[in-house]
């Protein structure tokens, strides 16, 4: 099995948990093991524990890991699980909490998982491939408002209702099965001088990835990871998507903040109190040397905070 994936944001990420030798930390999304590796030569009686619902990147990340195993436990589940696992282990709270959302390099580089314009390959995208629903059930079974809402949403690419025509006229005759079917539908819906652009299909795919894998969802979580953490602990957050910064950023915005009234209410009378702090007021971007040996890196985006006594 061939995994290549460099960690973003490996440096900022590691900086902003703040690792204490004998504490306990999350990584939700253990990939190719990078930031796990990080975290676990910083601990020594500490623990660490790792979700992921990738088979192949587990088995990988086992390797990268091996002379830290005895620190670690790996858990084969979606990371929004996160509070009832933790909790069946006897995990109550946790000092530190890593998600690095998105799709690894290495799930995008294996033609067969179909998740890439660039190989020819079933119709997949599935992060987990034991179980769920995948892209051809996603193109070939979903309304035309379905595809519209998905494709607007998620990618928000501009040609979505010429797309979602052309996707629904070729289906009637037969069924889109390829990533190269696909990506030839999309580009026939552009004029011919921009259909060799090599992204063209790119916010598409990226919108059926997200509906696939329910990834928005999963940030439901989010909640969960901020009760999880002791006082002084920390969340790193690494996003890729605007949406999903922009869940980030609200659900931080909501718990570092002490009064939710209406501004022109005289006193407070919702009593809410704020129980975490912002420590990136902005969010952390990759620096130049990154973006040099890692362009996948371009849109991503960090965003830390504290948990403090409510």
């Amino acid at each position: 099995m061939q995994f290549n994936h460099i960690s973003v944001l490996k440096n900022e990420s590691i900086a902003g948990l703040n690792i204490k030798p004998d504490g306990i930390y999350v990584d939700c999304t253990l990939g190719g093991g990078g930031h796990s590796l990080e975290i676990a030569k910083r601990l020594t009686t500490g623990r660490l524990y790792c979700f992921d619902k990738d088979e192949d990147a587990i088995s990988y990340a086992k390797t990268v890991l091996k002379d830290h195993l005895d620190k670690i436990t790996i858990i084969h589940d979606n990371f929004k699980n996160i509070k009832s696992r933790l909790n069946e282990l006897g995990v109550e709270k946790v000092d530190g909490i890593l998600a690095d959302l998105g799709v690894s390099s290495y799930q995008l580089d294996t033609a067969e998982r179909g998740f890439s314009y660039r190989y020819d390959a079933r119709l997949d995208m599935r992060m987990d491939a034991s179980s769920g629903i995948s892209a051809y059930e996603v193109v070939n079974t979903y309304s035309d408002k379905d595809l519209q809402k998905i494709l607007f949403s998620y990618g928000e690419e501009k040609n979505t209702f010429a797309i979602v025509k052309k996707i629904i006229s070729s289906r009637a005759i037969k069924p889109i099965e390829t990533t190269f079917e696909l990506k030839d539908i999309i580009t026939s819906c552009y004029p011919p001088k921009d259909r060799n652009k090599p992204a063209l299909a790119n916010k598409v795919f990226q919108a059926i990835r997200i509906e696939v894998n329910g990834e928005l969802d999963d940030l439901d979580s989010l909640e969960d990871m901020i009760e999880l953490l002791n006082v002084g602990g920390r969340l790193c957050v690494i996003t890729f998507h605007p949406l999903e910064d922009r869940i980030a950023k609200n659900v931080f915005k909501l718990h570092s903040t002490d009064c939710l009234c209406p501004p022109k209410m005289p006193k407070c009378v919702c009593g809410h109190k704020s129980d975490i702090t912002l420590v990136t007021r902005k969010p952390i971007a990759p620096s130049e040397e990154e973006l040099l040996h890692n362009s996948r890196s371009a849109s991503a985006k960090l965003r830390v905070v504290e948990k403090k006594v409510r």
